[in-house]
């Protein structure tokens, strides 16, 4: 494994590598500004790079453990134990003294108060490592649906039909000049988006065990894959039409690969 989450190491089939993940996001958005540039979509891309990068640093982050809130806790929790202590012999002391049975019993009650006092504030102390962590992840997340719905918003007007029937614009009709195989390269860059999207916000969970923000990356991965559906249902569309127009010339970059 590579020290570097934003630079891949040995292949690695049983977690997800930030590095790679990045790699894949950067030549995604190469594509869609060669063939697509000053798009809309294009300038998503690059977000979604910057945010990748920012992804890679906040997986090492959770990864790590926060020292300072941790001997924090752990001073804490020995000076919490020691004033129990203090305060169990000090009020058997006294109930031992006055020789009241009653005030036995009230000082037995006073230590159980006491007992789930310590009890709670251990817990609180505990989790302050985990709770910070995923506030953290959680605003990361957010920044990742909301780019998840700003590329849905991107392929909403693209529409197969107008491209396959008689168009009839208004006056308020949105601008359309992609032909038949743009359209389906850019419904095709939008699904690739949405899928690096949710393995950004899988990375989140990968060293953080938390059911809270395993739960939104739950709501990302489902949202994502549902819009791509509905992408991919337009792809369907344009593929089961025959077209016998040519593609642009622009198919393949000059090592040849498909842009």
């Amino acid at each position: 494994m590579s020290t570097d989450p934003s630079r891949p190491g040995p292949a690695s089939y049983s977690e997800l590598e930030a590095g790679l993940i990045i790699q894949t996001v950067e030549r995604l958005q190469q594509r869609i500004a060669e063939r697509f540039p000053d798009s809309g979509l294009s300038r998503v891309s690059a977000e979604l790079r910057r945010v990748a990068g920012e992804t890679s640093r906040i997986v090492v982050a959770l990864r790590r453990p926060i020292w300072p809130l941790r001997i924090a806790a752990v001073v804490a929790v020995v000076m919490l134990v020691l004033a129990t202590l203090w305060l169990a012999s000090l009020a058997l002391r006294v109930s031992l003294d006055v020789g009241n049975v009653s005030e036995l019993l009230q000082g037995g009650d006073a230590a159980v108060n006491v007992l789930v006092f310590f009890s709670l504030s251990l817990w609180f102390l505990v989790s302050v490592e985990t709770r910070v962590k995923r506030a953290r992840a959680l605003r990361a997340l957010h920044r990742l649906r909301s780019i998840v719905h700003i590329v849905d918003m991107h392929q909403l007007t693209k529409d197969p039909q107008y491209v396959l029937s008689g168009r009839y614009d208004t006056a308020s009709s949105p601008l359309r000049t992609l032909s038949r195989f743009e359209l389906a390269r850019y419904l095709d860059y939008c699904s690739e988006l949405l899928s690096l999207s949710s393995k950004l916000a899988a990375l989140h969970v990968q060293y953080l065990n938390d059911h809270v923000v395993l739960d939104a990356v739950n709501d990302i991965e489902t949202l994502a894959s549902s819009l791509s559906n509905k992408i991919w249902q337009k792809i369907m569309i344009l593929d089961a039409v025959d077209d016998d127009a040519s593609p642009p010339a622009a198919v393949v970059d000059r090592s040849g690969k498909r842009l």
